[in-house]
């Protein structure tokens, strides 16, 4: 019998488009419920796409799964985490019986603790009484607070707002002024004026409902670590880990920015911390964990992913391919998975090639450009920023790409080795 997931954004990462990828080399079929210029929508890999509104969030999200009667959700970033807890709540209330209401909790695993987990000070005060080290997170509440915070935690510190992603809303702060502004900046919402200019220059709806119906903010401060990031991605079910991918990040965007270049690990410490948060919270689906490693080699648990990440994109082999894992334990029988990846080091495409054209780890390491997805391939080139921008026709022209042809992937590989 042939199963179904429906992938589950609210925003234009490529990384969606991957995990499809991933589960439609488990041969199961894949739609996705995204906006409407997303570029999931371009992957080969997706079967039916589903339009999801951001002012009609969860009639949306309702009627794509009605439609698409998926056998598993899996939410890709953390605004469609909490919609889907929102559906779930409804749901729940009406009817825990109710399909809908069994779906979101045998895709999610417990609901009911995600409030937890998603609090970046209640999840670090429970991950440490698992025994995992966590620097001390504190939530603050007001500048007395912060000022008590400075004194008992020292500087630098970290300054954090719940439900930010992708580097937003974290703040280094180094001095108690830079500690105070960013304070201020993180805990008071933005004009109304602003979000409004934000809808228009970013283009997008969500800064309209911000407009109109501010939502509270919640501020905590964690004790700085220094050290290099590193990260976890891991799939389970019914709270065991079934798969997970661990790596120390060697080139990230910004201070604490994703991912552009890792090195995958094998570390115990951030296996056992996988297993422990799995088991605590009920997960099922697929999470990841932030770390920093100290000079001493230990890491330092620094926040949970409530849903995919970057890394669990990556095919690492049995037990280190994530779709395919989770995809085994839902229908209980061996699947198929993608071809395994040669290199412990991955560049990310294109982040790297942007940072640096003549990066040795475009050639060292495995350079992850999608050829097997085409118009994925094709998006990543049409979005580059400038100053690659400057040359993106002549780039386009080289490859031999257009709408109609498949990627010439021997001409990609000159390009990208400097040749």
């Amino acid at each position: 019998m042939t199963r179904k997931v429906l992938l589950v954004t609210t925003v234009d990462w490529v990384s969606t488009a991957r995990y499809a990828g991933g589960f439609a080399a488990a041969a199961w079929v894949v739609d996705v419920v995204c906006p409407k210029k997303a570029p999931a929508r371009l992957s080969r890999y997706m079967a039916a796409c589903y339009t999801y509104l951001p002012l009609g969030a969860l009639s949306s999200l309702r009627r794509a799964i009605r439609e698409a009667k998926p056998d598993l959700l899996v939410a890709c970033d953390d605004r469609a985490v909490s919609h889907l807890l929102r559906l779930y709540q409804k749901e729940n209330a009406r009817d825990p019986a109710a399909p809908l209401a069994a779906l979101i909790r045998r895709s999610l695993g417990t609901p009911e603790k995600f409030a937890a987990m998603l609090s970046r000070s209640q999840s670090m005060t429970a991950t440490a009484e698992l025994g995992i080290r966590t620097p001390e997170t504190v939530p603050v509440a007001n500048e007395a607070e912060l000022e008590a915070c400075i004194a008992k935690l020292g500087l630098p510190l970290v300054v954090k707002i719940d439900g930010s992603w992708g580097g937003d809303g974290v703040i280094v702060a180094r001095s108690r002024e830079d500690a105070l502004d960013a304070f201020r900046g993180l805990a008071k919402p933005a004009s109304r004026l602003r979000s409004l200019a934000r809808v228009f220059r970013r283009r997008d709806t969500h800064f309209l409902l911000e407009a109109v119906r501010p939502q509270p903010r919640f501020v905590s401060v964690q004790k700085f670590v220094s050290g290099h990031q590193a990260a976890s991605a891991f799939a389970c079910w019914q709270g065991e880990v079934v798969a997970d991918i661990h790596y120390d990040v060697m080139i990230a965007d910004g201070t604490v920015g994703p991912p552009v270049v890792i090195r995958r690990v094998d570390c115990e410490e951030m296996t056992e911390a996988s297993r422990r948060i799995a088991k605590h919270f009920g997960l099922s689906g697929i999470y990841g964990l932030d770390f920093i490693r100290d000079d001493a080699g230990n890491v330092h648990l620094l926040e949970i992913n409530p849903r995919t990440t970057q890394g669990g994109t990556l095919p690492f082999g049995e037990g280190r391919d994530l779709p395919s894992a989770l995809a085994s334990c839902v229908t209980q029988s061996a699947v198929g998975r993608r071809e395994e990846i040669p290199n412990d080091v991955v560049a990310f495409f294109p982040a790297e090639w942007q940072r640096d054209m003549a990066s040795p780890y475009l050639t060292s390491g495995f350079h992850n450009v999608p050829w097997d997805d085409p118009a994925i391939l094709r998006y990543c080139i049409d979005t580059l920023p400038e100053p690659q921008a400057s040359t993106k026709h002549q780039l386009i022209a080289l490859l031999g790409l257009d709408a109609a042809e498949k990627t010439r992937k021997p001409v990609w590989r000159r390009v990208f080795a400097g040749n």
